[in-house]
């Protein structure tokens, strides 16, 4: 089987982009990330698109096609890969095993979400389409209530208090203020954040991922394809790509402080690479609440349980901590354009290992990993990256 690396990234901006249309977005960080490869759209042998919602709040499917056309490539096989807020993640992990298979020597993934157009009723049902419609979206329940269970669950079971959860969004703002692709670049303080608005007890407003729109593109190749590839000082490689999923419904677990997705895929992925979490240098998770960020560098093995919030108030998610996280903002500040996310990450970790990353570069970044999740927890994909020289 191939090694697989990653040939070029391109991102547009996460915001409100009301002059372009999911398709605008989705060709430029295309373009994007085959100029930045080096290669032409012709290399491209196949695309997969990673998007949640588009059918129901843009009423457009069959993205894979719609993107090849516009690419001037039609005829390469193409197609949409949705698992909910981790459609991104898993969009990348399909393309790897592609490349890694042997099948292709140059692919393209594309994550894409256009959110802010829609009304919030519309975008809330959307969101809540990662849940059970049958059995919990027909009560009336939100996917922030949902959260805010979990988010219940963990202060009680591990006697942590909120402003030291709450603390992950302040993290994440100060470091999206050098970040030109986040959505809100600005500082903010632990008392703005308890003082915003509560918006399913006991999450409140700042403890929450923004929606927005963006698209992000990888092309990932082969080690055929490498001699094709523009000159680099630096080569990373997508060394572990995993992806599991859990109980589906959060009620149905017996123990909401925990996503066993998230254990399951990291440690395959840690094995698939060859690493350990003492080995990672940067860290991407999924935090569209703070208490899952808390929740979820637990389950990747950077925290005993019930001790993620320690590793904020002793500085260890600083650039220069013991695990860097979060180094561009996540999804509180950077921006959660829910089906491009998971490329988002990877893009922000490609930055870091190139030495690409500005103000924000964690020195000597040689490993990253970046952790995508689809509800709350139901899927969940974990990518390791290197730096290969």
């Amino acid at each position: 089987m191939s090694r697989v690396y990653v040939a070029g990234v391109g991102a547009t901006r996460i915001d409100e982009h009301w002059d372009k249309s999911l398709r605008d977005l989705m060709v430029e960080a295309s373009l994007k990330a085959i100029n930045d490869a080096g290669l032409s759209r012709r290399d491209i042998e196949a695309i997969f698109v990673g998007n949640m919602s588009s059918g129901y709040l843009q009423g457009q499917e069959h993205l894979g096609s719609l993107l090849a056309t516009w690419l001037g490539i039609p005829g390469v096989a193409a197609s949409k890969v949705e698992a909910a807020c981790a459609s991104g993640g898993a969009a990348v992990h399909n393309a790897f095993l592609a490349v890694k298979s042997g099948v292709y020597d140059c692919v393209l993934v594309v994550g894409v979400e256009k959110l802010t157009d829609a009304v919030t009723s519309d975008a809330t049902s959307a969101l809540i389409m990662a849940e059970d419609q049958e059995y919990i979206a027909f009560t009336g329940f939100s996917f922030v209530a949902l959260n805010a269970l979990v988010y219940k669950a963990y202060m009680k079971k591990y006697r942590a208090r909120q402003e030291e959860i709450a603390s992950f969004a302040v993290h994440d703002h100060k470091y999206a203020v050098n970040n030109p692709l986040a959505q809100y670049p600005r500082l903010i303080s632990l008392e703005e954040v308890m003082r915003s608005p509560v918006v399913a007890d006991p999450v409140r407003l700042l403890e929450s991922a923004p929606l927005g729109d963006g698209s992000a593109a990888l092309v990932l190749c082969s080690e055929n394809k490498l001699k094709e590839l523009r000159d680099r000082d630096v080569l990373v490689e997508l060394a572990g790509s995993s992806i599991s999923t859990e109980i589906f419904s959060v009620h149905d677990r017996t123990d909401l402080t925990t996503i066993g997705a998230s254990v399951k895929a990291s440690r395959k992925a840690y094995a698939m690479a060859g690493v350990e979490p003492k080995d990672v240098d940067v860290v991407e998770v999924h935090d569209a609440f703070t208490v899952l960020g808390v929740i979820h560098l637990e389950d990747l093995g950077f925290a005993e349980k019930g001790a993620g919030w320690r590793l904020l108030s002793e500085g260890q998610l600083e650039k220069d901590g013991d695990v860097p996280t979060n180094t561009m903002g996540g999804l509180k500040a950077q921006g959660h354009p829910v089906g491009a996310t998971g490329v988002y990450q990877i893009y922000d970790v490609v930055a870091q290992l190139r030495g690409e990353a500005g103000k924000n570069q964690v020195d000597g970044a040689e490993v990253g990993l970046a952790q995508n999740v689809g509800g709350v927890g139901g899927t969940v994909t974990v990518h390791i990256l290197r730096r290969v020289r």
